[in-house]
């Protein structure tokens, strides 16, 4: 698949909007796909580099045998370092001994250590609205990885190589959470049972308890993870901007009368009822999205230069920041991003919209996009670049 995948490709033939409609949150869905689709995400030769050069401790990295975890001492070594402490090193014969006698490879986070998959985690951010975690497994037997269970987070699965067999089980509990009042019950037998082909997707609520079994070949997957808002988050949003309030700071009148009391959870009752505007969810996903973090993206050598940018117009700049917003009005143009609120002239809005598309803009491009001189462009992109939210190719 050329360039990076968005929501749009994932889960296709189904459009997005139906996807956000039928789909997310209430059940299971199998995309086909064509075999090969996604191989550049990840070749073999990218995920043998990231096993050679990259320090992964446990569990980021870690081996799993019929649910069960394979002690990490048995395929990997603390070396000692000249400044005291030690460094992980993975010994490649037994590490590979695992495999090969069915263990699954699960490595945690991978987006922080592939551009293109990395790139992949930013493009379905800014199209969910939340951050995405990226996990890797791989698998050459035929056993169990892992026993049927449910996540508590909703998960899109690309088989990137090879093939995994799914079995589908279904909820038993609404909306599971991490944190909750019980345990979802255990499930009965399948509800599905398929194999998911190179080039598939599968999308996995909350919940849905699962198991997958390999299918004594190779096979590779990749699983972003995804935790949409819930009215949990809400009210702890709500909470922290009640420390505003006098009537809620103060203490409860637990010594005083019936009476006393009464009057005390009326006051409180009101002011929250207050908060509770009709437009409450709005702000509340509003102020997530403005909150969330820039993507760490260090733009070496220029962005440790005086300059800051090339002196050449061909070079592509990357908004760091998926989930910003942008609110116009009074010939101004506002950008929330990174927990951070910049105030610019209105001239800067076509600049920064097609910023916030996400994808890489030619410095030249964004020049011809606004009415503003290509030295006032330049400094822009430079007091972005300054601030964290962009960077250098």
């Amino acid at each position: 698949m050329p360039g990076t995948p968005t929501l749009a490709d994932l889960v296709a033939p189904l459009g997005v909007s139906q996807f956000f409609q039928d789909v997310q949150g209430e059940t299971y869905r199998r995309f086909e796909g064509r075999a090969g689709r996604f191989a550049d995400l990840l070749p073999w030769p990218a995920l043998n580099a990231i096993l050679r050069q990259h320090r992964l401790e446990f569990p980021r990295l870690r081996l799993a045998l019929d649910g069960t975890p394979v002690p990490m001492e048995s395929y990997t070594d603390l070396v000692p370092t000249r400044r005291s402490g030690t460094v992980p090193r993975l010994q490649a014969a037994p590490f590979t001994e695992h495999l090969r006698g069915g263990a699954t490879m699960v490595l945690d986070a991978i987006q922080e250590l592939s551009d293109p998959i990395g790139d992949l985690a930013r493009s379905l951010e800014h199209d969910l609205r939340e951050s995405v975690q990226v996990n890797l497994y791989a698998g050459w037997g035929v056993t169990h990885g892992f026993d049927v269970h449910w996540d508590d987070h909703d998960a899109f699965i690309i088989q990137v190589a090879g093939r995994k067999r799914w079995r589908m089980h279904g909820p038993t509990r609404p909306a599971p959470l991490h944190r909750d009042v019980e345990q979802p019950e255990r499930p009965g037998e399948p509800i599905d049972d398929f194999v998911l082909e190179d080039g598939d997707v599968l999308y996995v609520p909350r919940g849905h308890w699962h198991d997958v079994t390999a299918v004594g070949e190779m096979s590779l997957h990749l699983t972003l993870g995804f935790s949409p808002a819930t009215g949990i988050d809400l009210v702890s949003w709500l909470a922290d901007k009640l420390r505003a309030s006098t009537a809620f700071r103060q203490d409860l009148p637990r010594f005083g009368t019936a009476e006393e009391r009464a009057a005390r959870a009326a006051a409180l009752r009101a002011e929250l009822e207050a908060t509770l505007t009709t437009d409450v969810v709005d702000r509340f996903l509003a102020e997530r999205d403005s909150a969330a973090p820039a993507h760490p993206r260090v733009g070496l050598p220029w962005a440790a230069t005086p300059g800051l940018l090339p002196d050449g117009d061909e070079t592509e700049v990357r908004f760091l920041v998926p989930r910003a917003v942008l609110e116009e009005g009074d010939g101004r143009v506002t950008l929330l991003a990174d927990g951070k609120r910049f105030v610019f002239a209105g001239a800067a809005a076509p600049l920064l919209k097609a910023l916030l598309d996400g994808t890489p803009q030619a410095v030249k491009r964004l020049a011809e996009l606004s009415e503003l001189d290509r030295g006032t462009v330049r400094a822009f992109l430079g007091e972005l670049t300054t601030q964290g939210l962009l960077s250098i190719g």
